[in-house]
């Protein structure tokens, strides 16, 4: 599991990297109005909703490692079946299998709550 706590580290450092240069960008808030603001304002809310998903990342990192030092890393949230390696090393945050994700989306994504 080492080099899997080590990839997790790192796309942490490389995250909170990330989340420090976005902070240091959303200091910078430009000046606007409603229906004003141009490229600027628009910048600026890109930033915003970046770290939105960076912070999330972040957290989620800093759970899988957590999971790695109890021992309970890649097994699914879900249903508690193990998560595919190929999953892992593609998504080494992850807290679901691929079924149980498959059956999130469908339920977050389908119209008006109805199941796929």
């Amino acid at each position: 599991m080492t080099s899997g706590t080590e990839r997790l580290e790192a796309d942490l450092q490389e995250a909170e990297r990330e989340l420090q240069e976005l902070e240091e960008q959303l200091d910078d808030r430009p000046q606007f109005g409603l229906g004003e603001g141009g490229a600027g304002a628009f910048s600026w809310e890109m930033a915003l909703a970046r770290r939105k998903r960076v912070t999330a990342r972040i957290a989620a990192l800093r759970e899988a490692l957590t999971k790695v030092r109890e021992g309970t890393y890649g097994c699914c949230e879900g249903c508690g079946a193990r998560i595919d390696p190929e999953r892992l090393e593609i998504l080494p945050a992850t807290s679901l299998c691929a079924a149980c994700a498959r059956a999130v989306d469908t339920s977050v994504t389908s119209p008006l709550g109805s199941r796929a």
